[in-house]
C-alpha cells in the first residue's frame, strides 16, 4: 500500500464518526475521555497526511477510488483542495484541544462521543460542495439543538434562525439564476449571525455549553458555504454589496456591544460576530487581495477564538461564570491563562508579531485599494474589538487578588492546548508567507484566476 492509494481524507472523517459511535456505550468518563483523545488525534494525523498529500503533489484531492464511501455512491464526494486544504486540519485540531482541556471536573457533564461526531460531520462539511455541501449543513444544525434539549434550556430562538437559514439554503439550492445567489447569501447572513438575525449566537452561548457553542461557531462556516455555494454563480456586485455591508455594520455593532458586556459569555459572542463579519467583507470587494487577507483571517480567527473561548471555559470551570462587572483579580491564582487570555485575544484582533497581523493589513490594504470607506471601517471595528479585549482582560484579571484553598493553577492539558495555540499563533505571525501564499491560490481559484501570486502578497 503506497501513500496516495490510502484514502486519508475519508479516514479523517470516519474514524471520529464511528469511534465516536462506539465510545457511547462508555459509561466511565475517564475511559471516554482517553479513548476520544486517540481517535481524535488519528483524525488530525490523517487530515494532515490528506493536506500535506495535496500540498506536495502526491494526491489531488486526498481521496481514493479504492474507498468505500466512492464504491457505495459511485464518485467521489470528499475532496480536499486549495481552500480545505488548510481548514480541515485546523478543524481537526480545535477539536483535538477542545478535549484535550476539559478539566476533570467537567468530563463527567460532556460528552466526548458527541463531541467526535460533531467533529465527522464539520470535516465533512468542510470537504464537499454542491448538494452535498447544502445537506450537511443542514445536519450540522442538529448538534446545538439536542444538546440544548438535553441541557433542559430553550431551544426556540435557535430554532426559528435555523429554521430560517435551512429553507434559504434549500430553496437557493433549487432555484436558478440570481435568485438562488439571493437566497442562498440570505442563507450565509443568518448562519454567520449578522445583524438583525444575530441572536441566535449570543442565545446559544448563554444556554449551551461553552464548549459545544464554541466548537459549532469559530468554524465559521458561513464562509465556507459562500465560497462554495454563491460565488461559483458569479454574483451581480449589488449582492456582494449587499453582504459586504451587512457584515461591516454588524462588525462595527458587535465590537461596541462586546466592549459594553458584562457577562464573559455574552462578550465572547460579539466579539466572535464581530470578527465572523470582518472576513466576510472580503466577499464584498471581491479582489484577489482583500480575499487574501479575509481567507488568512479566516484560518487565524479560528485559532485565536478557540484559544481565547478555551481559556474563558478553563476560568469558568474554576470560577463558574464570569462577570465583567467588577474587577476580579484572578492574576495572582492563574497567571498563566491570564497570559494565555491576553495573546489569544490580541492575536485574534490583528497584533503585530502574531498570526492575524499579516491577514488583517491584507484585508485593510485590499479594501483601501478598492473602496477607502470599507478600509475605515475595518480599522475600526479592529480596533473597538482590541479595546474589548483588554477591556474584558483588566476585568478578569486585576484588581484586588483573589484567594482560595483550592489549587487554581493550569492544568497539564490545558497547558498543552494553550502551548500549541500559541506556538501557531507566533509561527504565523513571524513566518506567515506560506500560509499567505497557500491562501492567496485559495483566493485565486475562486475568484477562477490563475494569475501569479501579486508584489503586495509576496512582501
Amino acid at each position: 500500500m503506497t501513500f496516495t492509494s490510502v484514502p486519508w481524507l475519508e479516514l479523517a472523517v470516519g474514524v471520529p464518526l464511528v469511534g465516536g459511535a462506539c465510545l457511547a456505550r462508555v459509561r466511565d468518563p475517564y475511559m471516554a475521555f482517553r479513548g476520544c483523545l486517540a481517535l481524535a488525534s488519528i483524525s488530525l494525523v490523517c487530515a494532515v497526511a490528506a493536506s500535506g498529500g495535496y500540498a506536495w503533489g502526491l494526491t489531488t484531492d486526498g481521496t481514493s477510488t479504492n474507498d468505500l464511501l466512492y464504491k457505495l455512491v459511485g464518485r467521489k464526494v470528499f475532496t480536499v483542495d486549495a481552500l480545505s486544504a488548510t481548514l480541515v486540519p485546523i478543524l481537526a485540531l480545535i477539536h483535538l484541544l477542545t478535549a484535550i482541556s476539559t478539566s476533570r471536573t467537567k468530563m463527567s457533564r460532556f460528552s466526548f462521543s458527541w463531541l467526535l461526531i460533531c467533529q465527522a460531520i464539520r470535516m465533512a462539511t468542510f470537504a464537499c460542495d454542491g448538494w452535498d455541501l447544502g445537506i450537511l449543513l443542514v445536519v450540522g444544525v442538529l448538534p446545538p439543538y439536542l444538546e440544548l434539549r438535553w441541557r433542559g434550556r430553550p431551544t426556540g430562538v435557535y430554532v426559528f434562525h435555523m429554521l430560517l437559514f435551512v429553507a434559504l439554503l434549500l430553496s437557493g439550492l433549487a432555484a436558478g439564476g440570481e435568485i438562488a445567489v439571493v437566497l442562498l447569501m440570505g442563507a450565509v447572513l443568518v448562519r454567520n449571525g449578522t445583524v438583525p438575525v444575530h441572536v441566535w449566537v449570543t442565545d446559544l452561548f448563554e444556554n449551551g455549553s461553552f464548549g459545544g457553542a464554541l466548537l459549532y461557531s469559530t468554524p465559521i462556516t458561513a464562509m465556507y458555504a459562500a465560497l462554495r455555494l454563491v460565488l461559483p454563480l458569479q454574483p451581480s456586485d449589488w449582492i456582494l454589496v449587499a453582504i459586504g455591508s451587512a457584515s461591516l455594520v454588524t462588525a462595527v455593532y458587535a465590537a461596541g456591544m462586546a466592549i459594553v458586556q458584562t457577562d464573559a459569555r455574552r462578550f465572547f459572542a460579539f466579539l466572535f460576530l464581530s470578527h465572523a463579519s470582518l472576513v466576510l467583507v472580503g466577499l464584498e470587494l471581491h479582489t484577489a487581495i482583500s480575499l487574501t487577507g479575509a481567507l488568512a483571517l479566516w484560518g487565524s480567527v479560528m485559532l485565536s477564538m478557540t484559544g481565547f473561548g478555551l481559556t474563558l471555559r478553563a476560568l469558568e470551570g474554576r470560577f463558574g461564570r464570569l462577570s465583567l462587572a467588577e474587577f476580579r483579580g484572578l492574576y495572582a491564582s492563574s497567571p498563566a491563562l491570564a497570559v494565555s487570555f491576553l495573546l489569544t485575544g490580541l492575536a485574534s484582533v490583528g497584533f503585530p508579531g502574531m498570526s492575524g497581523f499579516v491577514a488583517a493589513e491584507l484585508l485593510v490594504d485590499g479594501a483601501m485599494g478598492a473602496n477607502p470607506f470599507v478600509g475605515l471601517v475595518v480599522v475600526v471595528a479592529s480596533a473597538l474589538n482590541g479595546v474589548a479585549v483588554m477591556r474584558a482582560y483588566f476585568y478578569l484579571f486585576t484588581g484586588v487578588r483573589y484567594t482560595s484553598g483550592v489549587e487554581l493553577g493550569i492544568t497539564a492539558g490545558e497547558r498543552v492546548a494553550v502551548l500549541t495555540l500559541t506556538a501557531l499563533i507566533l509561527a504565523g505571525g513571524f513566518y506567515p508567507q506560506a500560509y499567505i501564499t497557500s491562501r492567496h491560490h485559495a483566493a485565486q481559484a475562486a475568484l477562477g484566476s490563475r494569475n501569479e501570486v501579486t508584489p503586495a502578497v509576496e512582501h
